[in-house]
């Protein structure tokens, strides 16, 4: 029988319309003898939505003009016998059901442990790290601090809570991180808010520009090298699937830096060189700091992890994606083709992984009872 596997996206952060271009290319690739995909997108106010690609995405080969249909049936979902149900909200009708969940939505809610919480309390598996992973990795202050206590290289930072004190604190930064500084939100992903400074004047309107995003921000060292990432997947608790790491590809952007556009809207934005040209022992470097900082973060299913490759071969962590994108342009599909495993192959792992991670809590789980009150 069939896998009912729900390709979840959307959201309501900023990188709505890149989980959509994920999830479009996901549920043409994924293995139709062991799936039947159900594409379900949250709008960007928190209803749920259901349909085929054609009917509940708007100009979904566009990445510049993809959105969600408005007019797509809503749902509600619902836990059911160890499947989740998706109801009409009015007549709590079944329109479709599914048996496990690849969430695809990328940032706040999405990749920060709130969905996955919820897929949890709903009894679900789903593709990914867990809830506390999640978490940790969302936010870039936790995860560079944890980074650091591990022993680990990151980049040099700073975080701030407050507006004010961080704008007063330029003249310290400078001379500490020296020019330029990077300014980004703590806990968003995709390059979202991010600035790339060499004033006070620019600085100033950087942190107004990230803290707009949210409560917390990070001022950053810049790092002179080039920049390669490696993809990992696996599990440390699974015997069939331990972690693994990818060959390592490398980003040459054409913009001041990776940004957002580069990344998801200019197909000319970077150039990806896969594999990276690197020393035998710089990229064995790299993929053996993938797997630790993977372990460290409590990572599952999948990660990509982003370094700086400095002039002399040293490297230095930027952070890691819990969740990095599927697009057709998108780094960590195109790594692990590279090292031998397509797309779709890709995908089914991934979802082999959710299954047994799923049925490893339910093993641990079999002694509660429901009735007991415990």
């Amino acid at each position: 029988m069939k896998l009912r596997l729900g390709v979840l996206c959307g959201g309501r952060s900023g990188e709505h319309e890149v989980s959509l271009q994920s999830a479009s290319g996901i549920y043409h690739a994924l293995d139709r003898a062991r799936f039947d995909p159900v594409l379900v997108s949250i709008d960007k106010q928190g209803d749920w939505h259901t349909g085929s690609v054609h009917s509940l995405l708007l100009h979904p080969g566009d990445p510049a003009r993809i959105r969600l249909d408005p007019a797509a049936a809503v749902v509600i979902p619902v836990a059911r016998e160890g499947r989740c149900a998706l109801l009409e909200p009015d007549t709590l009708h079944t329109v479709t059901e599914m048996d496990a969940v690849l969430p695809i939505i990328h940032g706040t809610d999405g990749e920060d442990g709130a969905l996955q919480g919820l897929l949890r309390m709903l009894d679900l598996p789903f593709v990914g790290a867990d809830v506390l992973g999640s978490a940790l990795a969302m936010d870039k202050d936790v995860m560079k601090r944890l980074l650091t206590l591990a022993d680990l290289p990151v980049v040099r930072f700073v975080a701030f809570t407050a507006s004010a004190e961080a704008a007063g604190r330029y003249d310290a930064l400078v001379e500490t991180l020296g020019l330029p500084l990077f300014v980004k939100p703590a806990v968003l992903g995709s390059s979202l808010g991010v600035s790339k400074v060499e004033s006070r004047d620019a600085y100033l309107a950087a942190l107004d520009e990230a803290f707009g995003y949210g409560e917390k921000v990070l001022v950053e060292q810049a790092i002179a090298g080039r920049e390669v990432e490696c993809s990992v997947l696996g599990s440390r608790y699974s015997r069939r699937y331990p972690p693994a790491a990818s060959r390592v590809g490398e980003i040459v952007p054409r913009h001041a830096f990776y940004s957002y556009r580069a990344k998801y809207l200019d197909p000319d934005g970077a150039e990806l060189i896969i594999p990276a040209e690197l020393a035998e022992g710089v990229e064995a470097r790299v993929r053996e700091l993938s797997l630790r900082v993977f372990e460290v973060l409590e990572c599952d299913g999948l990660a990509r992890v982003d370094f700086f490759v400095r002039e002399g071969g040293g490297v230095v962590i930027n952070e890691l994606n819990t969740l990095p994108g599927f697009t057709p342009i998108s780094m960590y599909p195109k790594l692990w083709e590279a090292s031998g495993l397509s797309y779709g192959d890709l995908l089914t792992r991934l979802v082999e992984l959710a299954l047994e991670r799923h049925e490893r809590r339910k093993a641990l789980q079999r002694d509660y009872d429901p009735g007991s009150g415990c």
